[in-house]
């Protein structure tokens, strides 16, 4: 095994987007992640497209990695094979309700008893110690709870969206993946485990307000909510004469080279909504409006060029598509080909840190639903007879 985190085994009770994300995380890291299904299987493996029943695109990309075991957690033989794993396992990980866990007894009190140390992870929608301790939480419901519909309502000046990839789940998956290493290094310590609860609001409370608070930081209100420079209109790809470019000009060398790139050396000082940090912030509206204008005036290949010998920072504006064919992505080998056992070939992606001493090895690719529960329950002690007589009462399903 490689990895930082080889040698780790996770107890992966996470369904949908959020909890997968953060095991997908930490299996790239080098920890064994055991999946636990349902014999339905997680959602994402349903959502198409897809080559094979129950193997979606999304499934496929969130849990390359791991093995799959499918417990019926309803039954009791089911409920004991995981007791069992349980007790070898280093981290316990779920995005299931409390309530529910607390009626399986997988809930912390119940399982520290006997595992201290146990690291229990309780992926939520809310902090138990807040009134809405339960309550049901997806992707977009967080994203409208915690402003970011209304950014885009701000930013766009028409009805309030959701952002078109799933954030909150992302973000708060990032959380539970550090909230696992520094757990992880507190047992080293103290050679005690522990619960952490990992809720999606304050996650993403504290991803909107770190720049959004604005005036609000105050008290009394120095302003509104708001960070006028990610909110003005034009903060966009800028649209050139046959195309779009990324552009950002944002310290005082760099506009001073902007200016002197497109011929007007003195306009900086000339125009004291441009001649400090602080003027072009109380003016960033007009200032990105005539940014917008000026990139109208030359193609994408005329500003790449003048901006490259200019210093000033630009990107390419990528589809999907682009980012498939991105030589960097291909050089440091992020980006790869894997022949599946039974998807066929697929473009996967690897983990985007590197170590110098312990890098991960490649990531073995998604398991079918129950593709590992044999082999698991053995290593649990459990006999082929045994095994089968599960997978007949439906507890399992190889």
């Amino acid at each position: 095994m490689a990895g930082p985190l080889a040698g780790v085994r996770v107890l992966d009770l996470t369904t949908v987007i959020l909890g997968p994300f953060a095991t997908q995380v930490l299996a790239g890291l080098g920890a064994e992640v055991i999946k636990i299904e349902s014999p339905e299987g997680d959602d994402m493996r349903h959502v198409v497209p897809m080559r094979s029943p129950g193997m979606g695109h999304v499934f496929l990309h969130l849990n390359r990695g791991k093995k799959s075991l499918v417990l019926d957690l309803k039954q009791p033989q089911a409920r004991e094979a995981l007791l069992r794993l349980i007790a070898g396992a280093d981290v316990f990980i779920s995005n299931i309700r409390p309530q529910a866990l607390k009626r399986l007894s997988l809930d912390y009190e119940t399982l520290s008893a006997s595992q201290p140390r146990l690291i229990y992870v309780n992926c939520c929608g809310f902090s138990p110690r807040g009134p809405s301790a339960g309550r049901p939480a997806y992707d977009d419901l967080v994203q409208g709870t915690a402003g970011m519909s209304w950014l885009l309502q701000q930013y766009t000046g028409g009805e309030p969206g959701y952002v078109p990839v799933p954030l909150a789940d992302r973000v708060t998956g990032l959380h539970a993946v550090y909230a696992v290493c520094a757990a992880l290094y507190a047992r080293e310590r103290t050679g005690r485990g522990q619960a952490v609860d990992v809720p999606m609001f304050e996650a993403m409370a504290q991803f909107v307000l770190g720049e959004h608070m604005g005036g609000l930081t105050f008290v009394p209100p120095l302003g509104d909510p708001g960070y006028a420079r990610l909110l003005t209109p034009n903060r966009r790809p800028y649209r050139t004469k046959d195309g779009y470019l990324c552009v950002l000009i944002y310290n005082d060398k760099q506009w001073r080279s902007f200016f002197a790139a497109i011929g007007d050396p003195e306009g900086m000082d000339r125009d004291p909504r441009f001649s400090t940090h602080t003027n072009r912030a109380a003016a960033i509206d007009e200032v990105y409006a005539w940014v917008a204008e000026t990139m109208r005036t030359r193609t994408t290949a005329e500003w790449r060029e003048l901006l490259e010998k200019a210093d000033i920072p630009h990107a390419p504006m990528n589809s999907p598509a682009d980012l498939l064919a991105d030589p960097e992505l291909a050089v440091t080998g992020f980006l790869t080909l894997e022949d599946h056992p039974t998807e066929g070939r697929l473009h996967v992606m690897g983990t985007p840190t590197d170590w110098s001493k312990t890098q991960p090895d490649a990531a073995t690719p998604a398991p079918r639903l129950g593709e590992n529960s044999a082999t698991l329950l053995a290593a649990a002690g459990y006999s082929e007879e045994e095994i089968r007589a599960m997978a007949a009462a439906g507890a399992t399903v190889l």
